[in-house]
């Protein structure tokens, strides 16, 4: 069974640019401005830390915070899209311990299922890179459709995927040999996407369009196009793999789709303009992260009950809420505030924010690794190749000291939120330069 969807909320508003030079040209020219502050949280205040000051670690309010209660250790990485830059937060401090400076347009980060690499694309440059996320070495890059959005990795770690915004395909690469292996043609403006927990079923949120594409893995075809509404940017699955859930940013909405009968099975409306969406572990709770504009920023994440499918809470947790993801324990969210440049921690328990940390200019993706990251460097730069395809030995050592404060170019879309107002797709709207 199979169906397919050739229009989207607006054709005139939310056709993607196809030539790599014109979607160049609508970029919009930024300048990297990350932090190395930590600025946590407290009763009655906040609390500064320097992130490579090693006076913080006598400081007793760190102390305590970082013994706030279901703090577990790992790491947590964050595009910073504007800033060219990722950047490693540790979790058991909410201290920034590396800067990975060197990758034009970052829209996404994910670290592999093993948490030994981490995966992140250029929307610039058109390239998908991995580097270890112990020594940060890169391990190679691998060119990829016209202007990729989103990277993730198999459940086997064995092959990643890209979407290619600007010409509607999804890029199937081998991680073992760092090739593309096969373009996956799916529906108008393909953004988020995720595996499901079998690592069967891949979930294209086509933010161009109405549908959601579902990719067999086995075979790299497309099954069906799934109609959920108007401008779908993120998609989460349930721990079971039965239920998909879809943020509606054209509809200030979430979708709930039944796997086995690839169907739509109910919506929820939550904040002004939903993007990222991530089911806890405990399968307690699915949020969703509200950026609205940047004229009129959302400022908050909706926490939905997954047994009634409603929204039990909804939380303040900064300006332009875009990422999310949840810790392995489910006690803790980090969420990127893509408008006020920092991360908001947010305790799933308490449903508040507890820690607030700065990072790089337009934080966008974020991902969670179980490992910790113990680099020396406070902060390198990848030597990236000029020619995507060139292997990684070529690359002398993967990386070199200090931050690059070069100014970059940041990838946009625009489409139609509705007959009265007009939204961005991933961060704002297009500017001609």
């Amino acid at each position: 069974m199979s169906s397919t969807s050739d229009t989207g909320p607006d054709a005139a508003s939310a056709q993607l640019p196809k030539d790599r030079h014109e979607w160049s040209r609508r970029m919009r020219v930024v300048a990297l401005s990350a932090g190395a502050l930590t600025v946590l949280a407290v009763a009655g205040g906040l609390a500064v830390l320097n992130g490579n000051d090693d006076r913080a670690d006598e400081d007793p309010t760190a102390a305590t915070l970082a013994g706030h209660r279901g703090r577990v250790e790992g790491t947590v990485w964050i595009a910073n899209e504007g800033g060219g830059s990722l950047t490693a937060i540790d979790a058991a401090t909410n201290r920034i311990v590396t800067t990975v400076a060197g990758v034009e347009g970052p829209h996404n980060v994910q670290v592999s299922p093993d948490g030994a690499s981490v995966w992140t694309v250029s929307g610039h440059d058109g390239y998908a890179a991995m580097l270890s996320a112990e020594s940060l070495d890169l391990h190679g890059v691998v060119p990829t459709g016209s202007a990729p959005a989103h990277v993730v990795v198999s459940p086997d770690g064995a092959t990643a995927y890209t979407t290619n915004g600007a010409d509607d395909t999804v890029s199937v690469i081998d991680t073992s040999t760092m090739k593309a292996t096969d373009t996956i043609k799916v529906g108008q403006g393909p953004h988020g996407l995720r595996p499901s927990p079998d690592g069967r079923w891949l979930v294209v949120a086509n933010v161009a369009d109405t549908t959601l594409s579902v990719i067999d893995t086995r075979t790299n075809q497309l099954v069906t196009d799934i109609d959920v509404g108007k401008a779908p940017a993120q998609v989460a699955f349930s721990p079971d793999g039965r239920f998909v859930y879809a943020s509606l940013n054209g509809e200030d909405a979430v979708a709930k789709v039944d796997m086995t009968s690839r169907k739509l099975v109910g919506t929820v409306a939550v904040g002004d303009g939903p993007i990222q969406t991530y089911v806890s572990g405990d399968n307690r709770y699915l949020l969703v992260a509200n950026q609205g504009t940047e004229d009129s920023p959302g400022t908050t994440v909706s926490v939905i009950d997954i047994k009634t499918f409603t929204v039990t809470a909804t939380v303040e947790t900064g300006q332009g809420s875009h990422g999310v993801v949840v810790d392995p324990s489910s006690q803790h969210a980090y969420v990127t505030n893509i408008y006020g440049d920092d991360v908001a921690v947010l305790d799933l328990q308490e449903l508040e924010v507890v820690a607030r940390i700065p990072v790089g200019d337009k934080p966008n993706g974020v991902s969670f690794s179980p490992l910790p990251n113990d680099a020396e460097d406070g902060s390198v730069t990848l030597d990236l190749p000029t020619d995507p395809e060139a292997p990684a030995d070529k690359i002398e050592n993967g990386h070199e000291d200090g931050h690059r404060l070069e100014a970059h170019q940041l990838a946009q879309l625009s489409r139609s939120g509705g007959p009265s107002r007009t939204r961005s797709t991933l961060t704002l709207q297009i500017q001609s330069t």
